[in-house]
């Protein structure tokens, strides 16, 4: 079941920025803020300095599958923006999703 939209407007983006709490480890910073609906918006931001366009690409496809996978994990009602740190270039999978799941956990939006 599909829970989640994305996050694609540039004035979404800084509205979580500014108005959301955000966490980050070795991997990713992870951003979360409100939305008032019933279902998430994903954003994901990889930036220049992490890589070229096939390197972005492949690490927000990581991130987009670790989302997808436990989707129904997360609670609903949240603007959810990932960015991808220089050192997440030469991440796994695994390790992509443990950091998501870890960081989510900290911020208290996974169901229990």
């Amino acid at each position: 079941m599909k829970f989640s939209d994305s996050l694609k407007k540039t004035s979404d983006f800084s509205l979580c920025y500014e108005e959301g709490k955000s966490i980050s480890d070795h991997f990713i910073v992870l951003y979360v803020r409100e939305n008032g609906t019933d279902f998430n918006h994903l954003g994901i931001s990889v930036s220049k300095k992490v890589g070229n366009s096939v390197i972005r690409h492949h690490l927000a496809r990581l991130i987009r599958e670790s989302y997808r996978l436990h989707e129904d994990e997360f609670r609903p009602g949240l603007d959810i923006v990932v960015i991808v740190r220089r050192s997440g270039r030469n991440a796994s999978f695994s390790q992509i999703e443990s950091s998501l799941l870890n960081l989510a956990s900290l911020h208290n939006i996974i169901r229990k």
